[in-house]
């Protein structure tokens, strides 16, 4: 292989690594977003959760013993 040849050689190669770098990059962004929204999801989820009335809920001596007992 002549110098021209591994010239060419090393340019091809990095040319696709830049074009997995930006592909990389762009995945991470569309990551990102989607992990803010999710975490949106579950800041709202916890909100709805702090909302339920205790009332509603009983207390585990309230609840029937499992079959099993």
């Amino acid at each position: 292989m002549n110098q021209q040849q591994k010239i060419d050689d090393l340019e091809s190669r990095i040319a696709f690594q830049e074009d997995a770098i930006d592909k990389m990059s762009q995945e991470m962004a569309t990551q990102g977003a989607e992990l803010e929204r999710l975490s949106q999801i579950v800041k709202i989820l916890n909100q709805q959760i702090k909302q339920v009335a205790p009332e509603n809920i009983n207390a585990p001596e309230d609840e029937a013993p499992p079959p099993h007992y």
